[in-house]
């Protein structure tokens, strides 16, 4: 490009022989091949270079204003210091624009002033300041933006990371609390009717000898608890394995009656009753709220069955208030941590009990009471937009919740 500039007369040529200005044209562009990595030392060299060039060599027009738009450029776009590409940029434009009054003023006295004339000689130079300032000022504003985009770029990337960490956690929590939620499921299912066939067979082996009849009834009793327990764990599978099964096939309300037989039938004293103090047709509870009244009632029969003691009374009941369902489960016996209480327990089955109820937005006590026993005490909301509200008696002292039911 330098020699089709000698041969069309478009170069400044300041040495003896025009074949030199190709050498000025390699000194201005070989600095850019380290624009990137070094592009402050990059913006100043190839300035430097096209001023002691311009008096030396010559000057190509067209390889010197593309080397140093790119290295004006370079400092915009790559300097990572944001302030030093700015202060480069100030003393470069500066430095630029000193030189170029200077030699605009030394051009008044030069001898070819004469021959172009003032007009002509004026033209010039407002073709090299508009040049200058058109290629200084689009590298200033493209670099800037170029800088932008890459910041921009840079924390979408960032935060699409964020995002995929984010994504990776919600998952372990999902895998986490579906494992609880299986944990659950199978505590409340296997544990209840484990317990029944062992009080079950237990009361078979005693009468084996001296009542066959009782004796075979217990075992049909421990046939038909295995055979319900076989049920619900098919059930549950099944739920956990396609999510469009019917949720109405696990365990609800209307099983309750078939779940107090099955403890009257193993000798467990329970009073079932179910209380409306609502002036309109109690509202039905969805699917997961009736699962989480028979896992409640299971669990509480369960638990009084194991530490209660065998002379226990036991009373269930269900009251129908204007927006919720409150179920209590109470007895009468040693209560779990009395010195007389059976086997001890783990204390996962009262903790499952609470995340059930306080998944659905309802509220969950359990606790001694105050003359001797054990209650359960649930509340859920039955309408949905109260799913989330909480009844004033519920959050009073643990004295008062269980006078009531003394």
């Amino acid at each position: 490009m330098a020699y089709a500039s000698v041969v069309a007369g478009v170069a400044i040529i300041r040495a003896p022989d025009s074949r030199l200005l190709m050498l000025s044209a390699v000194l201005l562009a070989i600095p850019i091949a380290w624009y990137r990595r070094f592009p402050t030392a990059v913006a100043f060299t190839i300035p430097t270079i096209y001023v002691v060039t311009s008096y030396t060599l010559g000057v190509d027009m067209y390889v010197s204003q593309v080397a140093l738009y790119l290295s004006f450029y370079a400092v915009s776009a790559w300097e990572n210091n944001r302030r030093r590409a700015l202060i480069v940029r100030v003393i470069i434009v500066i430095a630029m624009a000193l030189w170029l009054l200077i030699e605009t003023i030394r051009g008044f006295s030069a001898p070819e002033m004469g021959e172009l004339g003032v007009s002509a000689y004026f033209a010039v130079l407002f073709i090299q300041w508009m040049i200058n300032l058109a290629f200084f000022g689009a590298a200033w504003i493209f670099g800037q933006r170029s800088w932008d985009s890459a910041r921009e770029r840079q924390e979408l990337d960032s935060a699409y990371e964020q995002i995929r960490a984010q994504q990776e956690i919600i998952a372990e929590h999902a895998i986490e609390a579906e494992r609880v939620r299986i944990a659950r499921e199978l505590h409340d299912t296997v544990a209840h009717h484990v317990t029944v066939m062992g009080v079950q067979a237990a009361a078979a082996r005693r009468a084996l000898t001296s009542d066959t009849d009782v004796a075979t009834e217990q075992l049909r009793a421990v046939e038909s608890s295995s055979r319900q327990a076989v049920q619900e764990l098919q059930t549950m599978v099944h739920t956990l394995r396609d999510s469009a099964t019917d949720p109405t096939a696990l365990p609800g309300i209307s099983q309750l009656e078939d779940l107090v037989a099955q403890a009257q039938t193993a000798g467990q004293k329970v009073d079932f009753e179910i209380v409306d103090g609502t002036e309109s047709p109690p509202l039905a509870l969805s699917p997961a709220a009736e699962l989480t009244v028979y896992r409640v009632v299971q669990e509480s029969l369960s638990n009084a069955r194991k530490h209660a003691g065998p002379s226990a009374q036991v009373a269930i009941t269900l009251r129908y208030l204007p927006a919720a369902l409150e179920v209590d489960v109470s007895d009468d016996g040693w209560g779990a941590n009395s010195p007389g209480a059976g086997m001890k327990g783990t204390g996962t089955g009262i903790v499952g009990m609470e995340e059930r109820v306080r998944a659905l937005g309802g509220t969950f006590e359990a606790g001694p009471k105050s003359r001797g026993g054990w209650l359960v005490r649930i509340q859920l909301p039955i309408a949905a937009e109260h799913a989330h509200s909480t009844k004033e008696a519920a959050s009073t002292g643990w004295g008062s919740k269980w006078e009531r039911d003394e």
